[in-house]
């Protein structure tokens, strides 16, 4: 069962979407798009439609169970290539980095959506992203691309109980981002960074470490894990295990940060220095 408050949000994402009459979604596997899609679907048959990019940002693991979380489903999906790393503005890893990025997405999005005859393409942004620096809502502001979640005010812990209620799969998944976003600002996105990240970040996860980043400062590999974890991260045979298996993937320092795990920490220092800029 839904709080009253909640159970206001869902019918409210219900209404937006049967007024869009068509939507594709920009489908992820995440919690977020998969509710969006789910919804969309059961308000729009098969006028609502989910499109899945596969991409080198992103873990091959993660665009299959996205594939199988849709099939089991039974929620109908395009899937596409999109190539942001060959765009030398994405590459080079500026703050809008995610305005390429989204840019890349939403280009091959508008095709399918005209090829489908579909009114609308939409993406999972919600409330509780406009906390953040989220460039790509920019692109998606410029192509007209909706955020119904955020239309309807349903933010994270809205959207987990409503993916609950349905029954997604899915529903208490750990927030994924492409693994571009381990790599801070400035320092340049190319495969075999994505690579070393993929690799060290499988590797936590093998050893049972659920919510996790390995931030990539060059030879130097800061992972941020659950507070609660940090202590079992640090046992001696663990940190040796995880310092050795990291250093074999290219990393020369293994560190532990400990604030833990959170979003957007690549961020923090983007906004320090643009309020020290504006109090100059």
């Amino acid at each position: 069962m839904l709080d009253a408050e909640t159970q206001a949000k869902y019918e409210s994402l219900q209404s937006i979407l049967r007024d869009m009459e068509s939507v594709l979604i920009a489908y992820s596997g995440g919690v977020d798009s998969a509710l969006l899609l789910k919804v969309a679907h059961d308000v729009l048959g098969d006028r609502a439609l989910g499109a899945l990019a596969a991409s080198e940002a992103y873990a091959p693991e993660e665009t299959q169970e996205a594939l199988d979380v849709a099939k089991q489903m039974g929620l109908p999906l395009l899937t596409l290539e999109t190539h942001e790393l060959e765009d030398e503005r994405y590459a080079e890893n500026s703050f809008n980095r995610c305005y390429f990025c989204k840019t890349e997405l939403f280009t091959q999005l508008e095709p399918l959506a005209r090829e489908h005859k579909l009114h609308f393409i939409a993406y999972g942004v919600n409330k509780d992203d406009d906390g953040d620096f989220r460039p790509g809502q920019k692109a998606a502001r410029e192509f007209g691309v909706r955020g119904p979640l955020k239309e309807a005010e349903m933010g994270k812990k809205e959207i987990r109980a409503v993916a609950r209620m349905l029954g997604l799969p899915v529903w208490d998944k750990p927030a994924m981002a492409c693994f571009s976003s381990r790599i801070p600002y400035g320092s340049r996105v190319d495969v075999a960074s994505l690579q070393m990240v993929y690799k060290a970040e499988k590797y936590l996860r093998e050893q049972g470490f659920r919510q996790l980043r390995v931030r990539h400062h060059d030879k130097i590999a800061r992972i941020e894990v659950e507070r609660s974890e940090i202590p079992r991260l640090v046992e001696e045979q663990m940190s040796r295990n995880v310092t050795d298996a990291l250093r074999k993937i290219g990393y020369a320092y293994v560190t532990v940060d400990l604030l833990g795990y959170r979003t957007g920490s690549l961020n923090e220092s983007f906004f320090k220095k643009k309020k020290a800029m504006n109090e100059g």
